[in-house]
């Protein structure tokens, strides 16, 4: 049972020429990876980036959330954990 008629999208000339030139920019990093790779040594796999890597991989992830958190208004503040200074004020 419909209620409404279907919404029909429009895809112009304009949006061909955007996702083909994204499609280009994505198979040219691609390409750049896979040459970066075989270069690289074969057999380099995930045991290759080391410790400097592993350090550039957390730290974009990290960058990338602070990203998202900004984007959308999130400011994570740190609960004081310290149980003593929350009851020192009760006495028994």
């Amino acid at each position: 049972m419909l209620r409404r008629k279907p919404t029909r999208l429009e895809l112009k000339i304009d949006d061909t020429d955007e996702f083909e030139s994204i499609k280009k920019e994505l198979e040219a990093r691609k390409r750049q990876r896979e040459e970066a790779e075989s270069a690289g040594g074969v057999g380099g796999g995930d045991g290759a980036l080391g410790a400097d890597g592993a350090r550039a991989a957390l730290s974009s992830t990290a960058a990338r959330a602070d990203l998202i958190n900004e984007r959308i208004g999130f400011k994570p503040h740190p609960k004081a954990t310290v149980l003593p200074a929350l009851f020192g004020s009760l006495q028994f």
